[in-house]
């Protein structure tokens, strides 16, 4: 069975379905199995989408009028794709041709897969690079502190003479969690500066 899923960016009465939904129809999906969503593709929230996945079934066809209509980016398409796969459902698409039940469709996933995890490989490596790049320089990653040093070292005073941690929280307008964690990197208010 063929179930064909459909998306519009705004939910405005501007953009219509009805350019998807004819394709869809040419390639024999059935009406009563079209379903829509009208949200923007970067949305984790769309409801047609979760119904189509929870509707198809091993030996079923999702027929989607584009790729882009279905992920909000190649690695969140290729893990629908996957999922489909690992279920039994094929995947096709009309505009460029892309059907997982022919060895050509089969293939174009396959490099697909493979750009993804190059994507992701590049972007690790950036990452590692700037980092480095930072550290030489004397940079650190990370959060910022939430106490800096001259905040702490008053902090630590007013600890030491006896003032109650909720106290501290109150008088310095940090939360409970905060002075907590800086003390427990810390050792102890005595020790001075985490």
């Amino acid at each position: 069975m063929l179930v064909g899923y459909m998306r519009v960016s705004s939910d405005t009465d501007r953009q219509t379905t009805d350019l998807q939904r004819d394709a869809l129809l040419d390639v024999g999906v059935d009406p009563r199995h079209l379903f829509t969503d009208r949200a923007s593709g970067a949305r984790d929230n769309r409801p047609g989408l979760h119904q189509a996945l929870a509707y198809v079934h091993a030996g079923d066809c999702l027929v989607v009028w584009k790729l882009d209509r279905l992920g909000r980016s190649l690695p969140h398409l290729l893990q629908i794709i996957t999922t489909l796969q690992a279920q039994g459902v094929a995947f096709r698409s009309v505009t460029e041709q892309m059907d997982t039940t022919t060895p050509q469709g089969a293939f174009l996933f396959s490099v697909f897969g493979a750009l993804a995890q190059y994507e992701r490989a590049l972007t690790q490596e950036r990452v590692r690079a700037g980092l480095a790049a930072a550290k030489r320089r004397g940079k650190r990653g990370g959060r910022p502190r939430a106490i800096s040093d001259e905040q702490w070292t008053t902090i630590a005073t007013a600890l030491e003479q006896g003032m109650s941690k909720a106290a501290v929280c109150r008088t310095f307008g940090i939360k409970r969690a905060t002075l907590y964690d800086t003390l427990a990197r810390g050792g102890s208010a005595v020790q001075g500066a985490p």
